[in-house]
């Protein structure tokens, strides 16, 4: 009864007329820049949520005073904490918040059409005088960017298992690869040096990570398996895709060219060897069909220049009559006497 009545007050409190202000309220709240080196308490992220359980309106302005307090922070010198701050809450709440929450920060965080805007472009994120939290903000921005572009999840193993079966082979292909950017960006994580133990932020980032790791290592494990059993279906551009995103899978092991510096954000060996062994069997497809099309392309060559030599007159003209070709090309199979 406690929490329902919880729930009720701040549906009431989240009228159309006072749910601007109170995002604001709640979002300052929650990504205080003191203490800089801590974490976004739970209470404040559990009013965050309490704004995707009233209307539509009251979602929207907290998707719209998060983006603007990112911005905020973005600008100028920067602010590393409050703008870390604010994409762990991001994080979290895209994570566990109502479907009109995630939906409206799915809209607020999109590329604006007109101006290019880009509210997760930090790439270039002020270093200033905290280099390992602003080291961080680029690389959280980066993955959550890339997180916004998966697909949503089902809500069961089982119907896991029924959604993959039904998707087709380029749309399975372009999950599979959606899943392997993200392993590779949470392999480019900044190093164990920029992480200091004492701060609890920073370590909640990576914690948010490696859970961003395990969600796409499994999704790409299910997806090899399911790509395995439809990979006589494919086609010669499918098998080449394929290929080229499995290799990628495999540069996110522990024992590529290029290891990650932390332990956890590589894939598992037992899903890399999965890849490795479909990338092998693609590349077997890929020039099983390659030899294929070439044999159709050279039997429709012979095939045309066939039809070009061998015409049949008398069936095309009737009986008796001939045809006279505008060219003088094939003047010499022909008697001169058949002209009329």
């Amino acid at each position: 009864m406690g929490l329902k009545l919880r729930r009720l007050a701040a549906t009431l409190l989240l009228s159309p007329g006072n749910s601007a202000a109170d995002a604001h309220h709640a979002v300052a709240r929650a990504t205080a820049h003191h203490p800089s080196t801590a974490p976004p308490p739970a209470h404040h992220l559990d009013s965050l949520l309490a704004f995707g359980r009233g209307s539509r309106l009251s979602a929207a302005a907290l998707a719209s005073a998060l983006v603007d307090r990112l911005r905020a922070a973005a600008s100028g010198n920067g602010d590393a904490a409050v703008a870390l701050k604010c994409l762990v809450a991001l994080r979290v709440l895209l994570a566990r918040g109502a479907f009109i929450l995630r939906d409206q920060l799915l809209a607020a965080l999109a590329r604006h059409p007109a101006s290019g805007r880009n509210p997760l472009a930090l790439a270039a994120f002020p270093l200033g005088r905290s280099f390992a939290a602003a080291s961080w903000v680029r690389f959280s921005a980066r993955l959550l960017e890339l997180l916004l572009l998966l697909p949503e999840a089902p809500a069961a193993s089982a119907d896991d298992a029924e959604y993959l079966a039904a998707l087709p082979n380029p749309h399975l292909i372009s999950e599979l690869a959606a899943f392997a950017s993200v392993a590779d960006a949470v392999r480019q994580a900044p190093p164990p040096s920029s992480a200091p133990q004492q701060n609890a932020l920073i370590w909640e980032a990576v914690r948010l990570a490696e859970e961003d790791r395990v969600a796409a290592e499994r999704n790409i494990a299910a997806r090899v398996q399911e790509m395995g059993e439809r990979l006589d279906t494919l086609s010669l551009a499918d098998a080449v895709e394929l290929v080229c995103v499995l290799r990628r899978v495999e540069e996110c092991s522990s024992s590529s060219s290029s290891p990650p510096e932390w332990k956890w954000a590589a894939l598992d060996d037992g899903v890399v060897v999965a890849a490795r062994r479909l990338r092998e069997r693609a590349e077997e497809v890929v020039l099983r069909r390659t030899r294929d099309e070439r044999r159709l392309v050279r039997r429709d060559t012979g095939a045309s220049a066939s039809a070009r030599v061998v015409v049949p007159l008398r069936a095309v003209a009737g009986a008796g009559d001939a045809v006279r070709f505008g060219s003088s090309r094939w003047a010499g199979t022909v008697p001169s006497s058949a002209w009329r």
